[in-house]
């Protein structure tokens, strides 16, 4: 299982906090982009970002919680992340969105909200390099993790197995020592950390502190 980390909750040193982020052992550097209208709080603009992230090494998950998915994929497109990933509830033609991250060349992603059923993504499995289960509400970092998000989970891997999809699954939100075992235990492939990992100086223990836990038996 692998870390993908949220610069979401950091309020202060932005740029300096995320190098220091991107120097720890964190397999991605998870990209939460707002537009003040599919969620109520706004966050970076691509030129923005493009000035935070230009030091920077880790391959990029950007996290699309935006109404105009097609202006922020045409956007977010130019800095070449591994994953882009959008919202279910955000479009009522998820194949053109899916086929427009695709043509960039970058994986594709749909994400659902906690009360959005993994049935909705039934036409979408087959065509998936990612899905994105939210354990907490978009929008905000900091909340506590959803526990009937393990169930959407473990039908999420039932899925996978039987019809040998290749879909990985990430899950993001109030991810912590706490709960990441039960996650690793539930075949998840991604785990996205935010205030965890963010919310002491020292990034690179509380990382430490997951990869362990991770990898414990």
């Amino acid at each position: 299982m692998k870390v993908s980390a949220s610069f979401l909750s950091i309020n202060d040193d932005l740029e300096k906090n995320i190098i220091k982020l991107d120097k720890t052992t964190i397999d991605y550097l998870h990209l939460d982009i707002m537009d003040g209208k599919f969620v109520k709080n706004k966050t970076w603009d691509i030129k923005n970002i493009k000035k935070l992230l230009k030091n920077t090494q880790k391959p990029k998950d950007v996290h699309l919680m935006v109404s105009n998915i097609k202006k922020y994929v045409k956007q977010f497109r130019k800095l070449k992340p591994e994953y882009i990933t959008f919202h279910y509830e955000a479009t009522k033609n998820c194949f053109a969105m899916m086929g427009l991250i695709k043509k960039y060349g970058i994986k594709v992603g749909i994400s659902i909200k906690p009360n959005t059923p993994v049935e909705k993504l039934n036409p979408y499995f087959k065509y998936l390099n990612l899905i994105l289960v939210m354990s907490v509400e978009p929008g905000e970092g900091g909340q506590e993790f959803i526990p009937e998000t393990i169930d959407k989970i473990k039908q999420l891997d039932v899925i996978r197995k039987a019809n040998k999809y290749q879909y990985l699954i990430e899950v993001d939100g109030g991810i912590n020592n706490q709960n990441i075992n039960l996650l690793r235990e539930n075949n998840v492939d991604i785990v996205v950390a935010g205030s965890y990992i963010t919310s002491i100086k020292g990034y690179q223990r509380r990382v430490d502190k997951l990869k362990a836990d991770i990898t414990k038996q």
